[in-house]
């Protein structure tokens, strides 16, 4: 399968570095070479950056996220019709309102394995910051953002519940501070950081197969602060520290391999990694190895 590099090069917060430079880095890491150097090869042109909420849903850099998320839509959608595997890196999780879009214009449907440290559910008007990172999955199921406006709208409600499983987050406390309950206590498949690392092939196949049984072509994202900080400290916010915990890089690898046995992966992203906590780019390399494996598992 031809693979499409979709690099996007947004920061949540608004700011003009941070994870807005991630998509850049990676590639002079050699991403491009780790996935058989693809043909189609895009860095999307988004808005300057601007690190206040916005009009239409209260988000920061709210008119770079809804031209990444139409833009996202557009090419997921255009990749997955054409048989081409696209594969997103930069920015952050609020991405998967494009991706989730595009696949299921495509597809018909679209499903979710979703690896991340957090659950990512967080209603819209409890956020602390406008973040929309921490909020999407609720949004793309329809849990929040019933009174959203504007072109994120029409993205509420893309992904059916049954096609969705939640792999590594470890975040129950700080959605406790929100008294945000677990996606799990909703019906979601969902598997905790700990129950990961206990057998993470197995966590994967079976994450996949559970969304394979829904949909038929599903999108497989990696929020790399499933991680533990020790292992990879380019994750989060500089000066606040992560979340202790996490997955280590083999557990990640080999969930990931263990997702990709069961068929049906149309897509794939990989987020949240700031190069400017990543000095001597040690972390970049880490993805592009973890990309590589992946690319060699891949149909």
């Amino acid at each position: 399968m031809e693979v499409e590099l979709v690099g996007v090069p947004f920061d949540g917060y608004g700011r003009p570095g941070n994870q807005a430079l991630a998509a850049a880095a990676l590639r002079r890491a050699g991403l491009a070479a780790a996935l058989g150097s693809p043909a189609r090869d895009t860095l999307l042109d988004l808005p300057e950056p601007v690190a206040e909420r916005g009009p239409a849903g209260g988000l920061l850099n709210e008119a770079a996220l809804v031209s990444a998320t139409d833009q996202l839509a557009a090419r997921v959608a255009a990749a997955v019709a054409a048989g081409r595997l696209p594969v997103v890196h930069g920015g952050d999780c609020a991405l998967l309102l494009g991706t989730v879009a595009g696949l299921r214009e495509a597809a018909g449907t679209a499903g979710l394995v979703f690896v991340d440290g957090h659950e990512d559910a967080v209603p819209l008007d409890v956020s602390e910051d406008g973040e929309a990172a921490n909020t999407e999955i609720g949004l793309l199921l329809g849990l929040t953002g019933r009174l959203l406006t504007g072109p994120l709208a029409r993205r509420r409600g893309a992904l059916d519940p049954a096609a969705l499983a939640v792999l590594g987050p470890r975040d129950r406390d700080w959605r406790a501070s929100f008294a945000v309950g677990s996606l799990r206590d909703a019906g979601v498949w969902l598997r905790d950081a700990g129950e990961v690392a206990a057998a993470p092939r197995a966590a994967g196949r079976e994450a996949a197969g559970h969304v394979a049984a829904a949909s038929a072509r599903w999108w497989l994202h990696v929020d790399l602060d499933v991680l533990d900080p020790v292992v990879f400290p380019a994750q989060g916010l500089p000066g606040v520290p992560d979340d202790p915990g996490g997955l280590g890089w083999a557990d990640l690898t080999g969930l990931l391999l263990g997702a990709l046995e069961v068929p049906g992966c149309a897509g794939w992203s990989v987020a949240i990694y700031d190069p400017e906590q990543d000095p001597d780019g040690g972390c970049a390399e880490d993805v592009v190895r973890l990309a590589g494996q992946l690319a060699a598992a891949l149909p």
